[in-house]
């Protein structure tokens, strides 16, 4: 494991490479992208698990104000997500140098950079999984995220995310909820942008998930024009990878021997 700081628009972004002696020019990178309010730790050991299955060289990192990553005052609006698959990322690709092949791995906030990336770069992106992952803004997301602003105010929430936040955790939790919870944010979705992707997508949601509904699935399907495969979930909620990881494993696993006979 190697881990470390690149800097990225003058601020210091952390990141952590797996196998990173599996680098090679032939071998695609996995790129893990985490949710909203996460970051590196709280993936906890699901990269080092699928990254071995898989024989693949993986990168994660903390976004800007997230985990330990400087803080930035970019607003949360309607391109933010955007702003992190067409600008960040490939910045943070070419800081390492890393100019493999791609295979996104997002959860959330950080499926919904995956597909943006796919769709804006499809020459770097072998293929895509996407993790509860959001493509409009629903009623049940602004209803799960309203409960989240409830129990951040509560105190244990917060107490958690400043665990991994620091003092970044209060302006990153409203800066977040208060975009998805306006008008604004009301009418956002990135349906455009899906008919952009050209790669592979395995589409993963849990039919507990109170942020999303199979909507989202149905959506991905119908906008997006290379295959779309989905895993839906019994009994799992908003992170399939923790509570439902072996079978997310296994169907991340056969998706790849799936491309590779392609």
């Amino acid at each position: 494991m190697q881990e470390g700081f690149a800097g990225i628009n003058g601020r210091k972004m952390y990141y952590k490479l797996l196998q990173p002696d599996l680098l090679q020019p032939d071998l695609p990178v996995l790129v893990f992208l985490h949710e909203g309010l996460g970051c590196v730790e709280q993936w906890k050991d699901f990269p080092q698990k699928l990254a071995e299955r898989l024989g693949l060289p993986a990168l994660l990192y903390d976004r800007l104000r997230y985990g330990r990553s400087d803080a930035w005052d970019q607003p949360f609006a309607s391109d933010y997500l955007h702003r992190e698959a067409f600008e960040v990322l490939p910045a943070l690709l070419h800081c390492l140098g890393i100019t493999q092949k791609l295979i996104l791995v997002g959860h959330s906030d950080g499926g919904t950079i995956a597909l943006l990336f796919a769709a804006k770069f499809p020459q770097r992106v072998l293929a895509v999984v996407s993790e509860a992952d959001h493509v409009v803004n629903e009623p049940i997301t602004r209803e799960g995220i309203q409960n989240t602003v409830k129990a951040y105010q509560e105190g244990m929430l917060k107490k958690q995310l400043m665990r991994y936040h620091g003092a970044k955790a209060d302006d990153l939790f409203y800066g977040w909820s208060g975009f998805l919870l306006s008008p604004q944010g009301e009418q956002w979705n990135i349906l455009t942008e899906l008919s952009q992707i050209r790669c592979p997508v395995l589409a993963i949601q849990g039919k507990k998930d109170v942020y999303g509904s199979i909507h989202q699935l149905g959506l991905k399907m119908q906008h997006i024009a290379a295959d779309v495969n989905v895993l839906l979930l019994e009994d799992c909620g908003h992170i399939p990878h923790r509570e439902k990881q072996a079978a997310v494993i296994q169907s991340i696993a056969c998706f790849g021997e799936i491309l590779q006979c392609h």
